[in-house]
């Protein structure tokens, strides 16, 4: 006789920051979960996370390996817009540890951890999920496991398998970019191209054509990175060339990642039964920013509370409220991005205008505190004014770029 498999309320597939919270909520809630994870994957990230999410979701400051006190914009002819963060900081986290020290949340809240690729979902004859994945050992041996699941969450990135396979429309037709990025030995002086307290952000189509470069410090590590959608471009090529171009070639490099990054969030996160997204696999991530850390969260505490309702009623619907709740609150933004990105980044004397706008103070506090607060700022409405004849003026081409 077959032994059946052990039951949870929701197996989470996926232990980066979107998995790691809905887990750990949902422990917190006393519902039974695993936590599935592949183990040894670092997600190629800039790692900055904004006061809001640090407050929201608790953060220890021993996460932050620095605090980031102004932003660079640099344009293609390589003039820079500097913008101060006043009055407080982006705080950076080294995804290795942050995402580690969440999946440890996950567990001292009462989740069970479990390191494995998820296979497939199949279906009892009952029509509960069955959700199969290989453990493999360190003699190289694998062994095939399956737990049974009343929920399950796919937060396992942008190629998301739990979307294929728990039949969830619309996740193969997912708006996507290519990110790399190199984890490098900071340098152990500031310098005119590199200061351990700023982000640079470079709009140059030579290492970019569609998207941006970065340069992001990491207290002893810095990142250094792009992204694109343009097929044959090389990345790793690129890279190369803007290290010599900031003269970062010979900074010790540590490692390397490079991962599909969604832009545009899913129609449908769920399969109206069963089965519900978070964080990549959901399309949670920023267009024109990339920004990913925060969205990745909130939508995995969205998912718990979702799949908490499910299992409290039994109403498959619950799991829509996932969905609704963030676009209500996050749609405006990801909409303006995305127009924002649709048109700035198309070719470089559109990026070289668009720097020039980010010298616009009323730009730069709006934008930073949109950042901060995650939300658009509604109390300025001559602020706004301002900023959309000014914009109009560069769209038009009677203002210098």
């Amino acid at each position: 006789m077959t032994a059946t498999p052990e039951t949870f309320d929701c197996v989470v597939v996926g232990g980066g920051p979107a998995g790691a919270t809905a887990a750990a909520d949902l422990a917190r809630k006393k519902r039974d979960v695993l936590l599935l994870e592949r183990g040894g994957r670092i997600k190629p990230c800039g790692g900055a996370i904004p006061p809001r999410l640090i407050d929201e979701f608790a953060i220890p400051p021993q996460l932050l390996v620095a605090r980031v006190t102004q932003a660079r914009m640099v344009s293609p002819t390589y003039r820079h817009v500097d913008i101060p963060i006043d009055g407080g900081f982006v705080g950076m986290v080294d995804r290795e540890v942050f995402d580690e020290w969440l999946r440890s949340r996950a567990v001292s809240a009462g989740a069970t951890r479990r390191t494995g690729t998820f296979t497939r979902i199949e279906r009892d004859a009952d029509g509960t999920a069955v959700v199969h994945y290989d453990v493999r050992h360190e003699d190289g041996q694998t062994e095939r496991s399956a737990v049974r699941a009343r929920t399950v969450i796919g937060a396992d990135g942008a190629n998301s398998q739990v979307a294929k396979h728990g039949n969830v429309p619309g996740a193969e037709t997912m708006r996507k970019v290519f990110a790399y990025h190199e984890i490098v030995r900071s340098p152990e002086e500031k310098t005119e191209v590199f200061d351990p307290t700023r982000c640079d952000v470079i709009y140059d189509g030579k290492y970019s054509p569609d998207f941006y470069s970065w340069v992001f410090p990491h207290g002893k590590t810095t990142s250094i990175g792009m992204g694109t959608a343009v097929k044959g471009f090389s990345l790793r090529k690129s890279t190369s060339e803007l290290r010599e171009k900031l003269g970062l070639e010979n900074a010790e490099t540590i490692r390397t990642e490079g991962a599909p990054l969604p832009l545009q969030p899913h129609k449908r996160w769920d399969n109206g039964k069963d089965v519900l997204l978070a964080g990549d696999a959901a399309g949670c991530v920023a267009p024109s920013s990339g920004e990913g850390i925060f969205y990745a969260m909130t939508g995995g505490r969205l998912a718990a509370d979702a799949v908490d309702e499910l299992c409290r009623t039994g109403n498959a619907k619950a799991l829509k409220s996932a969905r609704r709740r963030f676009m209500r609150t996050h749609g405006p933004v990801f909409w303006i991005l995305g127009v924002m990105q649709d048109y700035w980044y198309i070719n470089d004397n559109r990026r070289e205008r668009f720097v020039t706008i980010c010298r616009d103070k009323d730009v730069q506090e709006l934008t930073f505190d949109a950042y901060m607060d995650k939300e658009l700022v509604k109390a300025k409405p001559l602020a706004h004014a301002r900023i959309f004849f000014k914009n109009l003026a560069h769209l038009s081409g009677l203002a210098k770029a």
